[in-house]
């Protein structure tokens, strides 16, 4: 393993001249908000490495440097948490990079395919898993340990050769490039702590729930990132639910709430989350957030979203693309209740082009879906504009 910063700059200036690497990251993240970076796989055409981010006096600034540097191609495999690591401890998000899963996807290896399968299914070679769920911040590591790690970005070589292949045989690469918009914005790894509410499902029916869940929820966002741990060890969603419904005003409104634990009222965390519910209360009315929009679902809608499901899985099937990629459960609802006003990914970009358009045919009668020779297919119907 790489151990030091100068071995590390060496590794990156030989890295630096290849046209993509590959990368994986080893963490740990069960004890703390941040992730805890253990270990860094890197490959070129020619070269694979492992760095020890643990590693005393290691700097990672080369490694820095490399995601840095545009001419170079960052393949990952499930990129996003990678990413969140690297934006967390280097301050910037690699580009330009490709995904392999979001590539499966794409050229019809199913939904969120995983790294050992897209192995056996290109390769037809079988991953070892059974280091899967080592503790990357021991040390020593064993031999085996790293042979599983490096493989993850050895083998990665040869998934993305013949990812970028297809997807240029299919005339796709652009589609995949509209994805990784997606996963190089900071939007995506840099939410505010007041918008942190947003993660949390929406069980809520009235504005000054909403009012009080936003400010606890902020308030959590901010207490777990400053001490680095799990917002359930600062406290629990359900607790946030409860909090928001009930309001409680004092301590001893605190103290009868079954979620908050025994005592915890009397903290400095149950003063200031008491703090916040009333300040959530004294806003006025005016001031109340509204409830996030609720699809109201039309009459006869309901069965419009049967047909357009059917029309997913043919489409996705037809062109060898996942569904999942396509369109969602909440497009497909919109789609149905809205038709063209609907504001959602199916009806944009390759999207529309490949399943929107022929959607909104559907929903508005001018293409059906036929049964014939125990296969669905979709028909023109007479006088449908073209």
């Amino acid at each position: 393993m790489i151990d030091t910063t100068a071995a590390l700059q060496a590794a990156c200036d030989t890295l630096a001249t290849a046209p993509y690497l590959t990368i994986d990251t080893e963490f740990l993240r069960e004890t703390t908000f941040w992730p805890q970076l253990c270990l860094v796989q890197m490959a070129g055409p020619d070269i694979a490495v492992i760095v020890d981010p643990l590693a005393k006096g290691l700097d990672l600034a080369p490694f820095f440097a490399l995601m840095a540097n545009p001419d170079i191609i960052k393949v990952f495999h499930a990129a996003r948490q990678d990413i969140e690591i690297i934006f967390h401890l280097g301050g910037l998000i690699p580009h330009p990079i490709f995904d392999t899963q979001v590539a499966a996807m794409v050229c019809g290896f199913g939904d969120s395919v995983s790294y050992d399968q897209l192995v056996s299914r290109i390769k037809g070679e079988h991953i070892d898993k059974s280091s899967r769920f080592t503790d990357w911040s021991r040390r020593p590591l064993t031999d085996k340990q790293l042979d599983y790690a490096l493989a993850d970005v050895t083998h990665l070589r040869d998934v993305y050769h013949h990812l970028k292949a297809e997807l240029e045989r299919e005339g796709r690469s652009l589609w995949l490039t509209e994805e990784m918009a997606v996963l190089e914005s900071r939007e995506t790894y840099d939410m505010h702590p007041d918008d942190a509410w947003q993660r949390l499902k929406m069980r809520l029916k009235k504005p000054i729930e909403l009012a009080v869940l936003q400010r606890i929820a902020a308030w959590r966002e901010r207490e777990a990132r400053s001490r680095n741990v799990p917002r359930g060890r600062v406290l629990k969603d359900d607790a946030l639910y409860e909090i928001a419904q009930q309001q409680p005003k004092d301590a001893e409104a605190m103290s009868r709430l079954r979620t908050v634990p025994k005592g915890w009222e009397r903290s400095s965390a149950g003063t200031a989350i008491i703090e916040a519910v009333n300040e959530a209360l004294a806003l006025p009315k005016a001031d109340m957030p509204r409830l996030p929009r609720q699809n109201q679902t039309s009459e006869g809608a309901a069965a419009a979203i049967e047909l357009l499901k059917v029309l997913l899985k043919l489409v996705a099937e037809k062109q060898g693309v996942a569904a999942k990629i396509i369109a969602n459960s909440e497009d497909i609802e919109r789609i149905a209740s809205e038709g063209e006003k609907a504001d959602v990914g199916a009806l944009k970009g390759w999207r529309r082009d490949l399943f929107g358009e022929i959607a909104l045919k559907l929903i508005n009668g001018d293409v059906a879906l036929r049964f014939v020779d125990r296969k669905i297919e979709t028909v023109e119907l007479p006088g449908a504009p073209a």
